[in-house]
């Protein structure tokens, strides 16, 4: 941090959003007629930034600044985006939480583990902000936020300058406020063709009560944004609970249990200290999981992905709500992912966004999963769900 506290620092002191800022004065657009410019964005700490220290959420206070920018950071600068600084991450983007509090009502998490990037959005600190999912973790806190969050396709954007908690799982994804924002930002990362969305999409709901307790505000924002969607001509298929939500929510478990425990050991081992208590857990277990069971979830994972593919594939989208619920109380725990844990094992993208209509105090999240590397397809339906996702 500067020595001189900036107005985004001072602005920060109650939310805790960032774990580093840079000095304004360094914050300079490299192509001040690029695509992005004038957009300032934050980079979720398990992203490197040249000049700026990774600690990735962990105890790391004598950590060097990177030597150059992860892929994604760079493509952002070539186009003009401003980065100012980083963003606070549950520790190596797990399950403990960092300091970060929900701007919209500090006694509430902001979600994790991607906290720091959707509250600097929510709070109107950048245009947008870089995180990552391997479970949940950017759908919860646009929820929790009332944001937009996209999270691509799986391998969609380039992973290098990444610190890998699963190799088959993590995806580096965005947050903002304006969905023609994420679009830009899209088009940067991902190149992505033009895509002619059905004037009558089809799409079908899960209200993913099979997965466990939904709210009965979240089941009735689901249905506001059912009401809304047909008011714009899209064509509704209400779906029965699939048994197989539940082995794709295991599943998922299963083998990110597997692969963070082997992506972290060499970090317990240098620097034991620097982990806390649940993360050494997470990793003595997973390191009890046997090669051959990870094989065979591997294999059980591409059947599925197929099967899924093949019942679901006619369809422009599914829906389902984004969380159980509004934002828990609290910063011990940063809320459930049963309901976007399924969608990062099968690798579809997926976009979080406010539902329609609400006059909750915090707000509650609709989940819109695209068909697999149709994203921009996904953001175009996204204009259809919510006003807010018009902005």
């Amino acid at each position: 941090m500067t020595a001189n506290p900036s107005p985004l620092a001072k602005q920060d002191q109650s939310i805790q959003a960032w774990s580093w800022l840079a000095d304004p004065a360094t914050c300079i657009s490299t192509n001040p007629s690029g695509p992005l410019a004038g957009l300032s964005f934050g980079v979720k700490d398990v992203l490197d930034v040249q000049s700026m220290p990774t600690r990735y959420g962990a105890h790391f206070p004598d950590a060097l600044p990177a030597e150059r920018d992860a892929a994604c950071v760079a493509l952002l600068r070539r186009a003009g985006a401003i980065v100012v600084g980083k963003t606070v991450t549950a520790e190596f983007a797990y399950a403990a939480p960092g300091p970060t509090r929900n701007p919209l009502n500090l006694d509430h998490t902001p979600g994790g583990s991607s906290s720091g990037s959707a509250a600097a959005v929510a709070a109107g600190m950048v245009d947008f902000a870089l995180g990552t999912q391997t479970g949940g973790s950017m759908m919860r806190p646009a929820a929790f936020t009332g944001i937009l969050g996209f999270k691509p396709s799986f391998g969609a954007v380039h992973r290098s300058g990444l610190f890998l908690l699963c190799d088959s799982l993590d995806t580096i994804g965005y947050f903002s406020r304006d969905l023609s924002v994420l679009r830009r930002v899209a088009t940067v990362l991902q190149g992505l063709p033009e895509v002619r969305v059905p004037s009558a999409p089809r799409i079908g709901v899960l209200d993913g009560k099979d997965l466990g307790p939904i709210t009965p505000a979240a089941l009735a924002a689901l249905e506001q944004g059912c009401q809304h969607l047909e008011e714009q001509g899209a064509q509704l298929e209400r779906l029965p609970a699939d048994p197989q939500l539940k082995e794709l929510l295991i599943l998922q478990g299963q083998i990110m249990g597997y692969e963070m425990a082997r992506s972290l050991l060499p970090v317990w081992q240098a620097s034991p200290d620097a982990l806390r208590p649940v993360t050494v857990h997470a990793i003595k277990q997973g390191l009890d999981m046997p090669a051959a069971d990870y094989h065979a979830w591997q294999a059980r994972r591409r059947q599925l992905e197929q099967e899924w593919q093949d019942r679901y594939g006619h369809f422009d989208a599914l829906l389902t709500p984004a969380a159980p619920g509004p934002a828990p109380y609290g910063l011990d725990s940063t809320g459930s992912s049963v309901l976007n844990r399924p969608w990062s094992l099968l690798g579809w993208p997926t976009l979080s966004l406010p539902a329609p209509g609400q006059n909750s105090p915090l707000p509650l999240g609709l989940q819109l999963i695209g068909q697999p590397h149709q994203d921009n397809a996904l953001l175009d339906l996204a204009s259809l769900l919510s006003p807010a996702a018009q902005a």
